[in-house]
């Protein structure tokens, strides 16, 4: 493959083509350098009423249960770093940094937490169901049919079927 070759050299015609187009360039960046970029509006803000926030369209706000129980899920992941710091420093520093240790350390919160959280689960369950009321007022109508379903093959169909 050979190489191409150098362009000529621009004769005096050329040079003037050249130093017109750049002077253009130079002027049009000078216009756009002298446009401002900003602008202060130094108009009055408006003043606070009590006018209540309206909702926006979109996602629901959150309660203020559900901001709390948000608060503490973050404050008590932000509780575990340090000790959890502390107990890698101490055992790099003493030199009995086994895989096995650090292992039992990191899962021992976990192994305690799962059965006091299942323990709280089944204390909680365990209270009695509270009495229902059912109040009718008019016309009821009991449908005890059965259906059964079937649905086999690759292309299924369902057919429902009253026993």
């Amino acid at each position: 493959m050979r190489p191409l070759p150098d362009p000529p050299p621009p004769g005096p015609d050329g040079q003037r083509a050249l130093d017109e187009n750049a002077r253009r360039l130079l002027a049009a960046v000078e216009d756009a350098l002298a446009a401002p970029t900003s602008h202060r509006d130094d108009s009055p803000l408006p003043t606070v009423g009590p006018t209540p926030p309206v909702t926006q369209p979109g996602h629901p706000p959150m309660t203020q249960q559900q901001t709390d129980i948000g608060r503490t899920a973050l404050y008590c992941g932000v509780a575990t770093v340090p000790p959890g710091l502390v107990a890698a420093l101490l055992m790099l520093a003493s030199g009995h940094a086994n895989p096995a240790v650090i292992g039992i350390v990191c899962a021992a919160p976990a192994a305690l937490a799962v059965p006091i959280i299942a323990l709280a689960k089944l204390l909680k369950g365990s209270q009695p169901a509270p009495d229902v009321q059912v109040r009718i007022h008019g016309d009821v109508r009991v449908d005890q049919r059965t259906v059964r379903t079937s649905n086999r093959g690759v292309w299924a169909k369902t057919n429902n079927k009253e026993n």
